[in-house]
Parts: C-alpha cells; sequence; structure tokens
C-alpha cells in the first residue's frame, strides 16, 4: 500500500481531519509502523493526492490531518477491450488495468469465452472495486478505470466501438498482423485483445470492416494477462512511439 486512499464516506471530522478504523488503520500501524507526527501519502478517491499527518493512534484508530494538492498520475494513453478472461486471472487483469492508469476497460464476450464466465463472482461491482483498489494503491493513483461488462460481441463492435473510439486508431491484436504493435504505441487508441487462442477469424473481420485495424504483439504465443501487459507498456504517458493511422 504505497498511498492511503481515503473517501467521501469515511469518517470526516472536519474538511481537513478523517478517522480510520479498518484495514488502513492496520496497515498504517502495523506495516508501516507509524507514530504520531509522521507524514503519509494519502489521496482522495477521484481527486487530489497529498500528505497525510497523523494526529493520534488510540484503540485501533488513526487520526489523520489531511492536505491535498497533488494531482493524480496521467492517465495511459490505451483504453482496453478485453474478451473476457478465466475468472481465476480476472481479479490480476483488474489490478494491472488499475496500476497502469487505465481509464476504460471493456470486457466483451467471443466465441472462445465460456459462458460460465459471465457468472463469476469477481464481476460483482464491489469484487471488482476491490481489485481495482488493490492496484491503485500500488501504483499512487486515485483515479479507479471505468470497467464496462459488454456480453454480447456483435452488438458491441456494430453499435458502440465507433463511438468508443471518438477519433482513435482502433488496434486488434491478431498474430498473423504484418504490423507489430510496438511500431504504433504512442497515439491514444483502443486496443482490442482476445480470449486463450485470440479472437476467432469472423470477429477479427467484423471489428476490421467496423473499424479496426490488426497488429501483432510479436511472434510468441501469449496468455491473456501477458497480453495486456505487453501493450500496456508499449504506451505509457511519455512514450515517444510512432505508427500511422489509416482511417
Amino acid at each position: 500500500m504505497n498511498i492511503i486512499l481515503l473517501s467521501p464516506k469515511d469518517h470526516w471530522l472536519d474538511d481537513h481531519s478523517v478517522l480510520l478504523r479498518d484495514e488502513r488503520a492496520i496497515h498504517i500501524c502495523d506495516v508501516l509502523k507509524s507514530t504520531v507526527g509522521d507524514q503519509l501519502r494519502v489521496g482522495l478517491r477521484d481527486g487530489l493526492q497529498g500528505q497525510g499527518e497523523v494526529k493520534s493512534i488510540q484503540d485501533g484508530a488513526v487520526q489523520l490531518s489531511v492536505e491535498l494538492h497533488d494531482s493524480p498520475p496521467p492517465r495511459h494513453h490505451f483504453d482496453l477491450v478485453l474478451a473476457l478472461p478465466r475468472p481465476k486471472v480476472l481479479r490480476r487483469i483488474f489490478r494491472a488495468v488499475a496500476e497502469f492508469g487505465v481509464q476504460n476497460l471493456y470486457l466483451i464476450n467471443s466465441a472462445r469465452v465460456e459462458k460460465s464466465y459471465w457468472q463469476s463472482p469477481l464481476l460483482q461491482v464491489d469484487a471488482i472495486d476491490q481489485a481495482l483498489v488493490a492496484g491503485m494503491e500500488r501504483s499512487r493513483d486515485t483515479i479507479a478505470p471505468r470497467v464496462h461488462l459488454c456480453p454480447r460481441f456483435r452488438p458491441f463492435v456494430e453499435d458502440q466501438l465507433t463511438q468508443i473510439c471518438a477519433g482513435r486508431p482502433c488496434w486488434i491484436a491478431d498474430m498473423e498482423a504484418p504490423v507489430a504493435l510496438s511500431d504504433c504505441s504512442s497515439t491514444p487508441a483502443v486496443v482490442m485483445i482476445g480470449p486463450e487462442g485470440g479472437f476467432v477469424p469472423f470477429e477479427i473481420q467484423l471489428a476490421e470492416k467496423t473499424i479496426a485495424q490488426r497488429v501483432n504483439l510479436g511472434t510468441r504465443v501469449l496468455s491473456v494477462d501477458t497480453a495486456l501487459t505487453t501493450v500496456l507498456a508499449q504506451a505509457l504517458p511519455g512514450s515517444n512511439a510512432f505508427c500511422m493511422w489509416l482511417p
């Protein structure tokens, strides 16, 4: 936990003082070993970051005096469209997109996605938020990615994808593509990543017909979570790579 995330729903004593009694207080006391007077990195969910001074520690409760003045880190260049992965990797996916500062994650269906995946308890709002918070705490961020559940592939591609792209390039991962994403990664874009085994030909063709252009992620077959990390690592804010987009 590299930042203590605060919420308007917390027990605020006044505009600059908050009382914590949950796992954050435990972390401050038992992990950080903080004492009265120590300065901690804090941030308000969906808002600014700053410093929190420990004012008191009593009966498992920690009182912080908070000053918020720093903007959160810049957002990632890419929005992601991801075929819903197996539940056992879903939590890692949520943490990763939060750590990288992705603004939007669209989870979509695909021919190779099992229907049972959509029943996973990890898709409940509270479970998603818990995983996102873990990533935000690790990366010192206060802005959570927006997660959109889109369980029908064709309506998503035909009715929503162009609007989501809003003039940005749309890259769809395909091992057979002649162009590598590593040559196309500086401009803000939407990137589509398939399930284990990739998108089927019909799905690639439909996406291409609508707006997408095919790119490869290299010559190796990657798991979904490795593919996601590979994509996001190539377009961090400040990247200077360049590729021409052909609308």
